[in-house]
């Protein structure tokens, strides 16, 4: 899919409460034209979420009806939820020559590896397994036994790092979202580059 759109998609996972999330909220904040994808989900939303913002909030039977119809780009049941990124808002907003960062799990990545192999894919690390611990445990909107259930996942999906084209340590969000972008404009670079030689 990629190769055929001006923009590029780059990809970004890393465990539950490494801070992904703010990291590529402030990535999308240095540059007007890289855009954030935002995932369907058939979890209840949180107080501060709203929908079309932060999710699209699907019952799980839409959810379902949707995987049936072929709509998502990618898809995975997490911690008994479903999340996944609808094919048509990407393509959208690729053509229109955005740059658009896909937030998401190890187990939607792995889709996207097939379906979008021209994508770059980033994990984001841990500085170490205790920060980790102590994010999760600071985050007031998850429960004792959903922290509990994060950190079990957390091993399992930094076994999963050497997948990913770059792997980055979370020391701080400005300067991780730095790094990105420093990436990205490296990896337009370069993909410009190609094109031309191959002219």
């Amino acid at each position: 899919m990629q190769a055929l759109f001006s923009g590029l998609l780059m990809v970004v996972s890393g465990p539950s409460g490494v801070g992904k999330g703010t990291v590529c909220k402030l990535l999308c904040e240095m540059d007007a034209n890289i855009v954030l994808s935002v995932s369907a989900a058939t979890r209840e939303p949180r107080p501060h979420e709203r929908e079309g913002e932060h999710y699209y909030f699907l019952s799980r039977q839409e959810f379902l009806e949707k995987i049936a119809a072929g709509e998502f780009l990618e898809w995975a049941e997490v911690y008994g939820n479903f999340y996944g990124t609808l094919t048509c808002q990407v393509q959208k907003q690729l053509k229109a020559g955005k740059d658009v960062i896909l937030e998401i799990d190890t187990q939607g990545a792995m889709q996207i590896r097939s379906a979008c192999p021209d994508a770059v894919f980033v994990f984001i690390m841990p500085p170490s397994y205790g920060d980790l611990q102590n994010r999760l445990k600071g985050r007031a909107a998850d429960s004792a036994q959903s922290i509990s259930l994060r950190l079990s996942k957390s091993a399992e999906e930094m076994s999963q790092a050497k997948e990913y084209d770059y792997r980055i340590v979370n020391n701080t969000a400005e300067q991780t979202a730095e790094e990105l972008l420093d990436l990205l404009n490296k990896e337009k670079c370069r993909r410009r580059k190609v094109r031309k030689d191959a002219e």
